[in-house]
């Protein structure tokens, strides 16, 4: 039997567009993907923190360095410019692998900078990475 947990997550994320014309997904700046972990094409599940809302779809990559948060398509009805969110990704694995798994946490800013980079420990508590 697989469990699903969840994988990596970038915390409150700032919204800086949403673009309803756009085929579909989330695009997130190329540098929050490769240090959070979650591939392009991945699926994700986004909260709105602002609005309450919860929704899937897939991630694709953004010019790096650019901060870009941007809902596509339908997506992009859940959410406003400037709205914080939550991205998480998550991975099935067997029960042993998931007793040695630790989530990857980025903490960003209001720019959409990484200011912390850390894992779930037991409990919510968290452990810095180098």
């Amino acid at each position: 039997m697989d469990i699903t947990l969840l994988k990596a997550k970038i915390h409150r994320a700032v919204v800086t567009q949403a673009d309803l014309d756009y085929v579909g997904s989330i695009t997130i700046d190329s540098d929050l993907l490769r240090e959070s972990g979650i591939l392009e094409y991945e699926k994700v599940e986004i909260a709105d923190i602002d609005n309450g809302s919860r929704f899937a779809t897939y991630a694709i990559a953004g010019e790096a360095g650019s901060g870009i948060i941007c809902l596509n398509g339908a997506a992009a009805k859940c959410v406003n410019v400037g709205d914080k969110v939550i991205i998480m990704a998550y991975a099935t694995m067997t029960p042993d692998e998931a007793r040695e798994h630790k989530p990857t946490v980025l903490f960003v800013d209001e720019h959409n900078r990484i200011v912390r980079k850390a894992n779930y420990e037991k409990h919510g508590l968290l452990k810095e990475q180098d």
